[in-house]
C-alpha cells in the first residue's frame, strides 16, 4: 500500500515535512498522527507511503515516546502507592511496567 491514494491532494513529501516540523516543536508521534488527521485530512500516512516512527528515525528525532509514557506511569504508580499503601494492585502495575521499561532498556543496548 505504499502507492498514494488518489483523492489525496498532498504529496509524501509535504507530509513528510509536516511530521518533522510537528516533531521539532516537541509534538510526540501519538499527537503528529492526530494533528495529521484532523489539520491535513489525511487519516493515516501510512497511506500515502510515510510511517511517522519512520520518519523520526531517518531524521533522527527522538521517535522513543512510548519508553517515555511507561516511566510516567511509573512515576504516577509509585507516588499513589505511597498515599495509599493497601493498593496492591498499584504497586503490582507498577513492578509490570518497571519490567517492561527494563526489559526494553536491554534490549536497546545489544
Amino acid at each position: 500500500m505504499s502507492e498514494k491514494a488518489d483523492w489525496t491532494k498532498i504529496k509524501p513529501a509535504e507530509v513528510e515535512k509536516i511530521i518533522v516540523d510537528l516533531a521539532t516543536q516537541g509534538v510526540p508521534p501519538e499527537k503528529i498522527g492526530l494533528i495529521l488527521r484532523d489539520q491535513h485530512g489525511i487519516p493515516k500516512s501510512k497511506l500515502l507511503g510515510v510511517k511517522i516512527s519512520k520518519v523520526l528515525i531517518k531524521h533522527k528525532l527522538d521517535a522513543n515516546s512510548e519508553q517515555k509514557n511507561f516511566v510516567k506511569k511509573v512515576e504516577r504508580l509509585n507516588k499513589h502507592s505511597a498515599k495509599n499503601k493497601h493498593d496492591y494492585t498499584a504497586m503490582r502495575k507498577a513492578v509490570m511496567y518497571s519490567a517492561i521499561i527494563n526489559r526494553r532498556a536491554k534490549l536497546a543496548s545489544k
